[in-house]
């Protein structure tokens, strides 16, 4: 009979241990874990790509619920555990569950650190630690201007970097006098405040806060010194704390974490701990490595498998700090008895650091160039001396100036089967090697589907190539293309001709056909495949609703209280006192919380109810705005020479040509166009998809350009006379995009993917834009507005509300969250 192991935390370092565990002895145990948050497991380490925008919660979770399940692993999302019974070995949770375990493992993670200042409780004070802190930032983003972060370490500049890209004006509260000072020497630190600086961010060094000022929600933060600065947001982000508070009530031994011997026992026999709560010879690890490697130690001790206990980390930093990168090792100050070798280049913004102990490297430090940070983490480990002959490590044998020491394939052939190669998700050498002898994995894709080395960051993506290269000669290694997701090796070219080639009509039949590993695709291949149907044959191709995103199937885009947003179309930004007085008399009859003008000159209704929806288009009488589509949103325009004395041309007239000709387009993303009336550029035309310049006599038109998280500039695409060649232009344009692009990729990414020389030479003929304005006039022929369609058709409003009938949390068809099986008890709602 198996015995009961029971795991409480559901965080990066408990879960890594739980997968070292099934695969040393997969059949020992029933496994149940109990996790506060109401997510899988996911990388807490790329929560700043999700305060930046450059990911979603989905990208970064490591375990979905399909794991779980094939597992046999029970899991309860939203519980906290209240008590524990060591007599009798039962745990129990605020939902009123009672859990038996034979082996229990304390996984409880840390808290946020919050300073106790006065104010400290008001609204708009909170700490950067969970997915829940991150939409905290946004939601406030919407609303307010001005954030303070109270922390100059990693966490405090990732959650500034990310307030930046929220457009936030940000300004970073330090109580010391340099920045990041556990991972950086004073020169490492200035040379960082210099990079931060041009990006934006403030800071107030050597200040020491005092209280948060403001009535109910903040409104400044007050030092010792007597000054102040304005804040809408407070963002702590000052240090975290062992969360112990479960195990010193349980009569379990705790100091500053609970404290653990070299095999993760606590004092109590029968459970472990393990992660940031634990505690081993006086040490409380903060960093994701030394997690995994108790973790793995903790797997072999309970799969009964031989293990020579854990003896503590050497620790090292490689991180990207807002786009800079980090790396830090061992002990990198300079103390009495070490020397350093030194090599500063202010021009390139690199600066690196070796630290020497009686000809040892005992640390090191690197700015802005950490491609030798594997080889010098290696050294310290190992304690190679290089008396008399320092400068190698850095130079290399002759001081060429060059990477120095041993090569990358020297230094992987040099690691313990143990070490961990890919940082973000704890994966060693030997899960690597295992994968490619036990596993056939032949290729980096294989490799990272299995492990999930290389999966996030990307940083390891070197050494795991040459792991792969080791252990199976390089000549054997497969450098296999990777498709359009994981249920096909085919790349997007590869489907697009397949399909045209083969006249396949549905996604089924692309999917059979092609024989995608997964029969039912995934919520990444169904709606591309939609999209490839629908450009290549817009005639015969039925636009298959079950693989529409959840906002394309209601029309709508769904808020965080499963309410929606209705964006009506307003052309250009003009509209007319009846079209105002029709959006207001709608408002009031649906009880619309919020109505809110868009960035995009239209009028947001914010707050429908679900159910509403059909009656509140009904009313409106206005096509949609595509909102929530990917397709044309706005096309924005100034005033031009209507009224402006500086404009040139007819700015608004232009627009609305522009938006009446391709709105309902169909595109792989959305996209925004504008129009500026002079080269003032008031509507921001050149960081828009496309962009249209009134200058003396003609039009500029710009393409390529992204107000949004990776802000580009738009490039220079032609000039032309006329707005009949404006029309032609932009039409060629964006049936080009539609026939190259990858789904779901910007064309500002499109542009540099494929580069503007290709783009200019595919438009240079008159017969060649003739013929791709032939192509989108007769798609844009076949579309309708889709509010329409589903009121006058009675077939479509069944669909409609069979679909919408489904969990807003499902995407595309709702195939990801069948997943939760009998096992994944999963929260209501999110």
């Amino acid at each position: 009979m198996k015995q009961k192991l029971v795991m409480i935390g559901n965080g990066m370092a408990g879960v890594a241990f739980v997968e070292q565990l099934l695969k040393l002895n997969p059949n020992k145990y029933d496994i149940t874990i109990i996790g506060a948050e109401p997510h899988p497991n996911y990388n807490r380490i790329m929560l700043s790509s999700v305060l930046a925008g450059d990911a979603e919660l989905k990208d970064i979770v490591l375990n979905d619920w399909d794991w779980y399940h094939d597992n046999q692993i029970m899991l309860h999302t939203g519980h906290t555990v209240t008590g524990i019974d060591t007599v009798y070995k039962k745990v129990d949770t605020d939902q009123g569950l009672q859990i038996e375990y034979d082996e229990l493992v304390l996984a409880t993670g840390s808290l946020p650190f919050m300073l106790p200042l006065p104010g400290a409780d008001k609204e708009g004070v909170i700490a950067f630690r969970d997915i829940r802190d991150c939409n905290t930032m946004i939601e406030t983003s919407k609303k307010y201007k001005k954030a303070v972060v109270i922390g100059g370490g990693l966490l405090g500049l990732e959650a500034a970097r990310g307030l930046l890209n929220l457009n936030m004006e940000v300004s970073v509260v330090h109580i010391f006098q340099h920045l990041m000072e556990r991972q950086l020497d004073p020169t490492g630190s200035k040379m960082l405040q210099e990079q931060l600086e041009g990006q934006g961010m403030k800071f107030l060094l050597e200040k020491q806060s005092d209280s948060i000022l403001g009535k109910k929600r903040v409104a400044g933060l007050k030092f010792k010194d007597g000054t102040e600065v304005e804040a809408d947001l407070v963002v702590m982000a000052v240090g975290i704390k062992p969360n112990v508070q479960l195990a010193r009530v349980s009569g379990i031994e705790v100091n500053r974490g609970i404290v653990v011997n070299d095999f993760m026992q606590t004092s109590v026999p029968g459970i472990y701990s393990l992660g940031e709560c634990a505690e081993h010879r006086g040490i409380v690890y903060g960093l994701v490595a030394p997690l995994y490697e108790q973790g793995a130690i903790l797997a072999k001790k309970l799969a009964g498998s031989e293990t020579a206990g854990y003896a503590g980390s050497v620790l090292s930093t490689k991180l990207k700090v807002s786009g800079v990168q980090v790396f830090s090792a061992g002990r990198f100050t300079d103390e009495p008895g070490t020397k350093a070798l030194r090599v500063q280049d202010d021009l390139s913004g690199i600066y690196k650091k070796v630290v020497f102990q009686e000809g040892k490297v005992v640390g090191a430090v690197l700015f802005g160039d950490t491609s030798d940070s594997s080889k010098l983490f290696s050294l310290i480990r190992s304690g190679e001396s290089f008396s008399g002959r320092e400068r190698e490590v850095l130079f290399g044998a002759e001081g060429s100036g060059g990477s120095g020491g041993s090569s990358t394939t020297d230094l992987v052939e040099a690691m313990n089967g143990n070490e961990i190669v890919c940082g973000c998700n704890g994966v060693t050498k030997d899960t690597i090697v295992e994968a490619i002898t036990e596993k056939g994995c032949v290729s980096l894709g294989e490799i990272k589907a299995c492990t999930k080395a290389s999966g996030s960051c990307g940083g390891c993506k070197p050494l795991v190539e040459e792991v792969l290269a080791l252990t199976l000669g390089a000549d054997n290694v497969q450098k296999v293309q990777e498709g359009i997701c994981g249920c096909t090796l085919l790349s997007r070219d590869e489907v697009v001709e397949a399909i045209t080639s083969m006249k396949l009509t549905t996604s089924k039949e692309v999917m059979h056909v092609l024989e995608w590993k997964n029969p039912e695709g995934c919520s990444k291949c169904r709606p591309a495949l939609n999209y490839y149907l629908g450009m290549l044959f817009p005639e015969d191709h039925e636009d298959e609703l079950e693989s529409r995103f959840v906002n394309e199937r209601n029309h709508a885009n769904i808020q965080k209280d499963g309410t929606f947003s209705v964006v009506p179309r307003i052309y250009g930004g003009v509209t007319t006192p009846e079209e105002l007085q029709r959006i207001a008399d709608v408002a009031k009859k649906y009880d619309v919380p919020l109505v809110k003008i868009t960035g995009g000159q239209r009028i947001d209704l914010l707050g429908v109810k679900k159910d509403d929806l059909p009656n509140v288009w009904k009313d409106l009488d206005m096509p949609s705005g595509y909102a929530y589509g990917k397709a044309l949103r706005t096309v924005k325009t100034c005033v031009g020479n209507t009224f402006c004395r500086f404009g040139t041309q007819d700015a608004i007239g232009m627009g609305i040509a522009m938006e009446k000709k391709f709105e309902r387009l169909n595109t792989p993303a959305k996209v925004k166009l504008a129009v500026s009336g002079c080269p003032r550029n008031c509507a921001e035309a050149t960081i828009k998809d496309l962009g249209v310049v009134a200058i003396d006599g003609g039009w500029e038109i710009y393409v390529g350009g992204n107000g949004g998280t990776r802000v580009r500039a738009a490039d220079l695409l032609t000039k032309v006379k006329t707005e009949d060649e404006v029309l032609e232009w932009t039409g060629a344009y964006l049936q080009y995009y539609r026939e190259t692009a990858n789904f779901n990729e910007r064309t500002a990414e499109w542009l540099q993917r494929i580069g503007l020389p290709r783009i200019k030479d595919a438009l240079s003929l008159q017969s060649e834009r003739e013929a791709l304005v032939g192509r989108i006039e007769k798609t844009l022929d076949l579309m309708k507005d889709p509010w329409q369609q589903i009121l006058e058709n009675e077939d479509l409003r069944k669909a409609f509300d069979s679909l919408t009938a489904a969990s807003p949390d499902a995407s595309a068809g709702g195939a990801d969250n069948r997943a939760q099986g009998a096992l994944v008890e999963k929260p209501p709602t999110d």
